[in-house]
């Protein structure tokens, strides 16, 4: 049976396929893209520190605002991505310039960034849902993959943007033209959106962004809460009304014994049982969790000062700590608490979770808790600290 010839391009006569509308929809994603990228290399920076970066402790909230944000972003882009690849799709049947010309060369390279861009954007945004849900059905790092796929993104963007630079300048500004309505062609449009204006595509994809946007924020912004169907947690659901990500049972962390000990090693060796670290004088800082899967939940914690620990134990300022879990493996049983971090007046060895003990599946006996911090470093079921210098 003979196959039908694929479609021509001039036979994508809709107004909707014009390079004003793809212009407008690329600016559009492209906020998306950036602001995601920029959040998430905080986050990656934050979790994988450079020797030259100093995270700063302040404002306690940041991490919180930029992962909320990140999260929200991208699944923003997933509706932008697609209208954008709907508008620019009739360019896919386009023929190749030919003979061979440096015109042929320019389109060869603007597929290839395009296939490299989506291909990339698309796994992206799969397996960074897939990471709010914590659920990883591959045998690859996400932390890794995820921090390189966005590093591809980017240089093929920039690519993208390089060879399609004068049809962009072009159309960048609304002109006269773009003001007079235009016939509509029916030849490729679903039924569904037969006769839709390029206004009406503008306003039905904003729609379609702000819709998925109110449905994510809600883990991150309280308000919204009620409406966060798209949301894995939502906030005040959890022991002590705050969510929990990692429970003690999956930690190993069943029981803590009676003669537990909580020790810090330094100049001077401290140990203390429980009821002598309620003894010592307790400090109060309210402060979010906020995690790297988007969602965040302000809560009152007490303990004692991180600070105060480290002057007890004769540690000089300056010094970091290694915070050691009783959590049987995993990648966070033990983190590094930097020492700006360490002298924050904010950082506590947390024992009380708004106004009750703290919970198993919190970190009972005692958790770490600092400002502007990922919640994967908010080390629970501490048991020893560590001085590094």
């Amino acid at each position: 049976m003979k196959l039908p010839k694929p479609p021509a391009e001039r036979s994508f006569s809709s107004p909707l396929h014009h390079p004003r509308v793809a212009t407008v929809l690329g600016r559009w994603l492209g906020v998306a893209i950036a602001l995601c990228f920029l959040t998430g290399l905080f986050s990656h920076f934050q979790q994988a520190t450079p020797g030259w970066l100093v995270i700063p402790t302040r404002p306690v909230s940041l991490y919180r605002v930029t992962q909320g944000l990140h999260v929200v972003s991208g699944i923003v882009s997933v509706p932008l991505l697609l209208a954008k690849l709907w508008t620019v799709y009739p360019k896919l049947f386009a023929k190749l310039p030919w003979p061979p010309s440096r015109k042929a060369l320019v389109t060869v390279l603007e597929r290839a960034s395009i296939l490299v861009l989506v291909s990339a954007l698309a796994l992206e945004i799969f397996v960074g849902f897939l990471n709010t849900l914590q659920w990883y059905p591959w045998p690859f790092p996400f932390k890794e993959t995820h921090y390189a796929l966005a590093w591809i993104i980017v240089g093929a963007l920039l690519v993208h943007l390089a060879v399609k630079l004068p049809l962009i300048s072009e159309h960048w500004r609304r002109t006269p033209a773009d003001r007079t309505p235009l016939p509509h062609s029916t030849d490729s449009l679903p039924p569904a959106i037969t006769g839709l204006s390029r206004r009406g595509l503008f306003r039905t994809v904003a729609g379609a962004g702000t819709l998925v946007g109110l449905a994510s924020i809600g883990q991150s912004v309280p308000a919204f809460g009620p409406v966060a169907v798209l949301a894995p947690r939502k906030p005040n659901i959890g022991p002590q009304g705050l969510p929990v990500n990692r429970t003690a049972e999956d930690a190993g962390v069943v029981v803590v014994n009676a003669d537990w000990r909580f020790t810090m090693t330094g100049p001077s060796q401290l140990s203390y049982s429980l009821d002598q670290l309620r003894a010592l004088p307790q400090s109060r800082s309210d402060l979010p969790i906020a995690c790297v899967e988007g969602w965040s939940q302000g809560a009152r914690w007490e303990g004692i000062r991180i600070r105060d620990l480290l002057r007890l134990c004769g540690a000089p300022e300056g010094s970091s700590l290694r915070v050691v879990s009783m959590e049987k493996g995993g990648f966070y049983a033990t983190s590094e608490l930097p020492s700006q971090f360490a002298e924050d007046p904010l950082t506590l060895l947390a024992l009380r979770l708004n106004g009750s003990e703290l919970d198993l599946d919190h970190g009972f006996p005692a958790r770490l808790i600092a400002p502007n911090r990922p919640g994967v470093f908010q080390t629970k079921w501490v048991h020893r600290l560590e001085v590094l210098k």
